[in-house]
């Protein structure tokens, strides 16, 4: 199951030139987009069992009410928000817009380009060329074509605008109702042996609740994060040449991606540590976090398939769709023409190696055991060959004429007598006819019903 749908044939000619963003796994998609009620519902209850969420922070999470996000009763920063807020007004195609799969596109190639770059140092810290970001802007708002190659611009030039166009978003790109639980993520520890927790990150539970969480990001959302994560790791691993370790990176996207928009670091306050921590152990390990857990996978497969099987860690079970019911009948008709196929291939099989059994002994010269062996295939017809019907059969044993009194001495010696067939195919193997039959043959056995008298006159004259 894990090997269906590992590439995508996509047939429009416009569309082959854009990368690949990402490969999801197959039955988790097809849920995903298919039902998606069954699938937010199934990753939610998976998260509660992670992390501690109050009815408020769940329901934010789950969508049904709108996110309370810090600093929005605090007046004392209202003067910076609302500016910030203003400069969010001018929107352009792609810069300031809600993320789209359009918009996704054309930052992509800022993405493809600081990937051939990260050797430069202090990458996303150092400040680019206003003037160059602004007609690199222009051109991406307008679809332009843009050769980021040519040497007209600086990798300080596209790092500044990838975060500049993060930062312009309408929301974070880990969304707003999703705050509360990276806030919960952060706190997850381990437990000593007595149960009580310590300071140390628990990073196994840690990446399964990013994972789950990843998964009910929206799809745009979803597939930009896994770019820019891919990007960062990617950066911190040269921090030997560029000198931006994945803290260093965290500092600076961080405000981008996950602070709530409108909202200073004093808003924040206790929190920044967290967030910004957040994000160092999301670039650190980027690798493991799009891919879904195991047991979500199988409770897809599972939803799909039919089987009833559990899961999930909690016994998930989605196998109540009426799928599964239509899928039983179809295994047994598949079940009853594969034994249907093999008896008729055994029985092939056999009729062959009697059909050619049957040219040896037709072959043999004349003889005794010749003869004998075919009668004995005479009594199995249906094996022979359409094309051995047309060879000569031995001609059937004439009937010999017997007395009526020959039968009757025959009988009394004890002698078995073996009434012979007229017809070879229509007529059955005659009965045996016994001592204790003297008396019906007597009666009916006879054409003339002859009486025991005139017997005993015949068996005299006989003798």
């Amino acid at each position: 199951s894990d090997a269906i749908c590992n590439f995508v044939i996509c047939n429009d000619s416009s569309l082959r030139s854009q990368p690949i963003i990402f490969n999801p796994d197959f039955f988790v998609e097809k849920l995903r987009h298919e039902k998606p009620e069954v699938f937010t519902e199934l990753v939610v209850s998976n998260i509660t069992r992670l992390i501690d969420l109050p009815g408020a922070e769940l329901a934010q999470l789950m969508g049904e009410e709108d996110p309370k996000l810090p600093g929005a009763n605090n007046t004392a920063s209202g003067f910076f928000r609302s500016l910030m807020s203003l400069k969010r007004k001018e929107k352009g195609v792609v810069f300031g817009s809600p993320l789209t799969e359009e918009g996704i596109a054309q930052v992509s190639q800022l993405i493809e380009y600081l990937h051939k770059n990260l050797r430069a140092e202090g990458l996303f810290r150092v400040p680019g060329n206003s003037i160059r970001q602004q007609i690199l802007k222009d051109a991406l708002n307008s679809g332009t074509d843009i050769d980021l190659d040519s040497g007209d611009f600086h990798s300080n030039d596209v790092a500044t605008l990838l975060k500049m166009f993060l930062g312009e978003l309408p929301e974070p790109l880990l969304t707003h109702k999703h705050f509360h639980a990276h806030l919960k993520i952060a706190d997850l520890t381990l437990f000593d042996e007595k149960g009580n927790k310590t300071s140390t990150p628990d990073k196994e539970r840690q990446i399964e609740a990013l994972q789950l969480l990843f998964l009910i990001l929206p799809a745009p959302n979803r597939s930009l994060l896994k770019l820019l994560l891919d990007l960062l790791y990617q950066t911190a691993k040269k921090q030997d040449k560029n000198k931006m370790s994945a803290h260093n990176l965290a500092l600076m996207f961080a405000p981008h991606i996950l602070w709530p928009r409108n909202v200073t670091a004093n808003d924040l306050q206790e929190n920044i540590t967290k967030l910004n921590n957040g994000v160092t152990f999301m670039i650190k390990h980027s690798q493991k976090l799009f891919k879904a857990p195991a047991y979500i996978r199988e409770c897809a497969r599972l939803h799909y398939l039919g089987s009833r099987a559990h899961a999930s860690k909690d016994d998930l079970d989605l196998l109540t769709s009426p799928g599964s019911k239509e899928l039983q009948p179809l295994k047994s008709q598949k079940r009853s023409r594969l034994d249907s196929c093999h008896q008729e291939q055994t029985q092939q099989r056999t009729e062959e190696a009697l059909k050619e059994l049957f040219r040896h002994v037709h072959n043999m010269p004349d003889s005794a055991k010749k003869k004998k062996l075919l009668r004995q295939f005479n009594k199995h017809s249906t094996a022979l060959t359409p094309g051995s019907d047309a060879l000569t059969s031995p001609a059937p044993r004439r009937a010999r004429s017997r007395s009526f009194s020959g039968l009757i001495k025959r009988k009394v010696l004890g002698t078995p007598v073996i009434l012979e067939r007229k017809s070879r195919d229509a007529t059955p193997e005659p009965e045996r006819v016994s001592k204790e039959n003297i008396h019906l043959l007597q009666k009916c056995g006879s054409p003339a019903h002859m009486s025991q008298a005139k017997l005993k006159s015949l068996e005299g004259q006989k003798e």
